[in-house]
């Protein structure tokens, strides 16, 4: 298949999906709350079951919140963490519900669906994972490189920065412009006509 089947153009493709690379190096160059804040304005879009958002964003700058993150993180995942520009700690609000009012108006039962707490995790979890993808596609789409990470102490990253209890962390995310050594050889990955049946 062809890539002009697609109405994105190439170097989109490219940029978001072909070329784009899980980074574990990355340059000095700073990331700022502007480059952070056009990603959510544009991936806030993305779609979601009711409209729910669930996700948040903690972004860790500070020498001494940074510290406090790398010790939570598998032993793989400190070095490029410490020296990464910005990384973000991507988190679901298990009180979602308490918005649907403001973000799915259209149904005003939609809050009693979610009065029992597991009801609210199970659904924070998937759709916080769809937006952590579109924050992920955002970011490189930003021109910036993303290291996603899931090796880490979810308890502890959870009892560190969201003390409420009320918050779980889904991914933990390294951003900034590609340093030396960035990629490691991409992964297979499985064929069309190994996924994709017609009933």
């Amino acid at each position: 298949m062809t890539t002009d089947t697609l109405v994105l153009d190439t170097a989109a493709q490219d940029l978001l999906f072909r070329e784009a690379r899980t980074a574990n190096t990355f340059t000095d160059e700073p990331v700022s709350d502007e480059q952070i804040q056009a990603i959510y304005e544009l991936v806030k879009f993305g779609p979601t079951a009711m409209n729910q958002q669930p996700l948040r964003v903690v972004l860790v700058r500070s020498a001494e919140a940074r510290e406090r993150l790398v010790q939570h993180l598998g032993e793989g995942n400190r070095a490029k963490t410490a020296a990464a520009p910005l990384t973000a700690i991507l988190a679901v609000d298990n009180e979602f519900h308490e918005e649907l009012p403001t973000v799915f108006p259209h149904f005003a039962a939609a809050k009693s669906y979610f009065t029992e707490r597991p009801v609210r995790e199970a659904s924070a979890a998937m759709n916080g994972a769809l937006q952590a993808g579109y924050f992920i596609i955002g970011v490189r789409a930003a021109g910036l490189a993303a290291g996603p990470m899931t090796g880490y102490d979810a308890e502890g990253i959870n009892k560190e920065f969201f003390t409420d209890g009320e918050h779980s962390v889904l991914a933990v995310v390294n951003i900034g412009k590609p340093g030396e050594n960035a990629w490691y050889p991409r992964s297979p990955r499985l064929a069309y006509d190994e996924v994709v049946t017609t009933v």
